[in-house]
């Protein structure tokens, strides 16, 4: 009994043994060799991540220095080291003040240029809509000082700025001041939709109060200049809340790609090819399937030269010169609201 039993149970590896190749029992070394093919695909992995962020780097750095390159972009770096050092001459006296004296409506027209006066007197409406100007980050009204003195000088009325802390540390935050500030403006005013013009941070602050706090319903037109819409990478140069937010893929810009369905707000977006402060470049056009965005990109302009530069003052005024409202308002002088859903 003990032999047979012994026969019966046959140490393992004599099994093993005896079944062929097939049952060997795998070396350490294959182990290790298993180890370093999945080291290697994660490494070659890790690889195609850096160079495409290096040809996405050297893509942006390449088209930036392109536009550098051409005589315009020559002139308009020279424009933007001027206008920088005439806007930290003019920051001191944007510091204080609300929009009091901006805000008087003027419907004298001898001072207009003869090809001005014709806002004032064929449409009073557009020429009394008011205008509200939001500056960027560590900023105030003082970047907006050639903007409305064209605005203007084009026939124009109400024209009016304001500021919000350069502390501000969350653009929602800041969005909730400007919804404050639009509303004083309409109590003010007695009109039910304003326009809004925001540089840098302050066209991101502008639109979140228009696609999620409900500003559609205030602001007929929201125009942004040099906003980085879909992020920018120079916000990983300082660490801290609101940069994060102005990160690519960040939490505030994820909620900016929401659907914003029957929006009634329409956007008119600049962007140039010599923004330093977006980067890329192409960040500071905006593209979302539910609003209605015109886009205008601009060759061989700084960022800060943006509020300054011509053309940019006659398109914005231009565009804001036709209201686009269909059917009656609802008082003399006042922009029909639309009813959601209708």
């Amino acid at each position: 009994m003990s032999q047979s039993t012994s026969r019966s149970h046959r140490p393992p590896a004599a099994k093993r043994a005896s079944s062929g190749a097939s049952a060997r029992v795998t070396p350490p070394s294959s182990g290790l060799g298993a180890l370093r093919s999945a080291a290697a695909r994660t490494l070659g992995r890790t690889a195609g991540h850096v160079a495409d962020a290096t040809a996405t780097a050297q893509d942006v750095v390449g088209g930036a220095a392109k536009a550098l390159a051409t005589p315009t972009g020559l002139v308009g770096a020279a424009v933007e080291a001027a206008w920088l050092t005439t806007h930290l001459a003019l920051y001191p006296w944007g510091v204080f003040g609300r929009h009091g004296r901006d805000s008087h409506l003027e419907y004298r027209v001898e001072h207009l240029p003869p090809t001005q006066r014709g806002l004032v007197v064929s449409d009073v409406e557009a020429a009394g809509t008011p205008i509200l100007l939001v500056h960027g980050m560590v900023d105030n009204r003082s970047i907006f000082t050639l903007l409305r003195h064209g605005l203007r000088r084009r026939g124009f009325g109400r024209v009016t700025s304001m500021n919000y802390s350069p502390f501000t540390a969350d653009v929602r935050v800041a969005a909730v001041r400007l919804a404050e500030e639009v509303e004083a403006l309409v109590a003010e005013t007695g009109y039910e939709r304003i326009h809004v013009v925001g540089h840098s941070m302050g066209g991101l602050i502008a639109r979140y109060y228009v696609t999620r706090l409900g500003g559609d319903a205030r602001v007929h037109t929201l125009v942004t200049l040099g906003t980085p819409h879909h992020g920018t990478y120079t916000a990983y140069g300082w660490h801290n809340q609101l940069t994060r937010q102005l990160r690519p893929g960040s939490g505030l810009m994820r909620e900016l790609e929401q659907p914003v369905p029957q929006c009634r707000t329409r956007f008119v977006v600049y962007w140039s090819d010599l923004d330093q402060m977006v980067f890329p470049q192409r960040n500071a056009a905006l593209h979302h399937p539910d609003l209605s965005v015109r886009t205008i990109d601009l060759h061989g302009v700084g960022h800060m030269s943006l509020p300054i530069i011509g053309s940019v003052v006659h398109g914005i005024s231009t565009t804001l010169a036709h209201l686009d409202s269909e059917g009656h308002t609802v008082t003399p002088g006042v922009t029909e609201l639309p009813r959601r859903g209708s």
